[in-house]
């Protein structure tokens, strides 16, 4: 479990998990494929720890220093450690040669499924009641039906 930014990891895993919902299958390689999840995720990372220096510049009258947006990077890599879960099983599923569809498939239920774990861990973990745990894993499967619903709806 990461311990650092779960909340990035958490945002890192949606991210590339909407991102494999919204992929057509059609004309596009692994390498493609693997390479446009692995930009979006550095754009999100790069995004988020920039919005993030310039909301608390703008709060605090303050300058953009290449410390304070290397420190926000720095804060925000979790993003890119999360979404590292979907890329890793897609590309475990190139090396193993499946169809690409299946590649991209196996990778929207790597986060479909790291969504709900992570959720039943988070209840574990608080000592969360029979019924708070039965909320907490719901609204996982409500976040991770979220993002099946998107391939339906795009497909």
């Amino acid at each position: 479990m990461p311990s650092e930014n779960p909340a990035g990891v958490v945002y890192g895993i949606i991210v590339i998990g909407a991102l494999m919902a919204a992929e057509s299958g059609r004309d596009e390689t692994y390498s493609e494929t693997i390479g446009s999840a692995a930009l979006t995720a550095a754009l999100y990372w790069f995004l988020h720890a920039y919005a993030h220096v310039l909301g608390r510049r703008l709060a605090t009258r303050g300058r953009l220093t290449t410390r304070a947006l290397s420190r926000a990077l720095a804060e925000e890599w979790a993003i890119v450690r999360g979404a590292a879960i979907p890329l890793l099983a897609l590309i475990i599923a190139w090396i193993t040669q499946a169809s690409r569809e299946t590649g991209v498939t196996v990778a929207l239920w790597s986060a479909v499924v790291s969504l709900v774990l992570f959720e039943l861990v988070a209840g574990v973990r608080s000592r969360a009641s029979t019924a708070e745990l039965a909320l907490e894993v719901g609204i996982g499967v409500a976040m991770a039906v979220a993002i099946l619903a998107l391939r339906v709806v795009l497909h």
